[in-house]
């Protein structure tokens, strides 16, 4: 039989994403889904080379417990490999926002990575988790709080990890594309005092879009050409700095990230 998932591959297209349907995936589920009420996010914990080496994992399953493991892959490129349109068992007992049944009311999306600490989550594939997650909440109808991460979801607390990154900068980010302005719920960090520069100019919180002036120093700072355009590819840049700065790489340039780059430049 087919299942109720069908649109999975529309959704995430029309977001601009890359898109690879794995063969069989309209029929593929244990039983079909309820009322999608949110998604849950995860990371394979599979090997470390490889854009989606976990998907034959996730589309059959591992001993004690039967395939598929989720509906949706998310490759190091940022590709989502589409494995299942019906219920997967990804989810196991937990909670979130009255959820409790989450193989039949959370979509699920197995990231590549290992979860080690020298496995740093690509650019790419971050910001497509965050524009797929966002193109799946809005489809339903639903706001970035009700994107979780497993380790969030998962009871006893502690019992998962994935994934390693902040959730809170990552719902953030998801509600910055669903255009959710304030977000919805405690999804942002206390913001800081305004950085300062040499000359004393307080200097702005910059991201995607950003058409301050101080969007040339910023690049200037990443050896860029100055062109005062911030976009995605500069996105991507900082994101990098910042994970290599031990920040939370959520592409937005704040007092930590101004400081961390002042840091570098002295």
């Amino acid at each position: 039989m087919t299942y109720s998932l069908l649109w999975l591959p529309e959704v995430l297209e029309r977001a601009g994403l890359k898109v690879a349907e794995d063969p069989g995936w309209e029929t593929r589920g244990l039983g079909d889904m309820g009322a999608v009420l949110g998604v849950l996010c995860h990371h394979t914990a599979g090997p470390k080379l490889g854009n989606m080496p976990s998907l034959s994992l996730i589309r059959n399953g591992r001993p004690g417990l039967r395939g598929p493991l989720s509906q949706l892959g998310l490759g190091r490129d940022g590709t989502f490999y589409i494995i299942a349109a019906g219920r997967a068992q990804h989810a196991g007992p937990g909670a979130w926002l009255g959820v409790t049944e989450g193989n039949r009311h959370l979509i699920g999306i197995e990231a590549e990575n290992t979860g080690l600490a020298d496995d740093p989550w690509p650019a790419i594939q971050l910001d497509a988790y965050e524009r797929g997650v966002a193109a799946l909440l809005k489809h339903a109808g639903l706001g970035a709080e009700r994107c979780a991460g497993h380790k969030e979801y998962a009871k006893p607390r502690g019992r998962k990890i994935d994934p390693t990154f902040d959730m809170v900068a990552f719902r953030a980010r998801v509600a910055e594309f669903l255009g959710q302005n304030p977000p919805l719920g405690k999804l942002i960090p206390a913001v800081e005092p305004k950085p300062t520069a040499a000359g004393g100019q307080p200097r702005p919180t910059l991201r995607r879009g950003s058409s301050d002036p101080a969007v040339k120093l910023l690049q200037a700072a990443l050896h860029q050409p100055e062109t005062g355009t911030f976009d995605g590819p500069l996105e991507a840049l900082v994101r990098q700095f910042q994970r290599n700065a031990k920040l939370v790489p959520d592409g937005i340039v704040g007092p930590k990230c101004w400081s961390a780059l002042d840091a570098r430049r002295g």
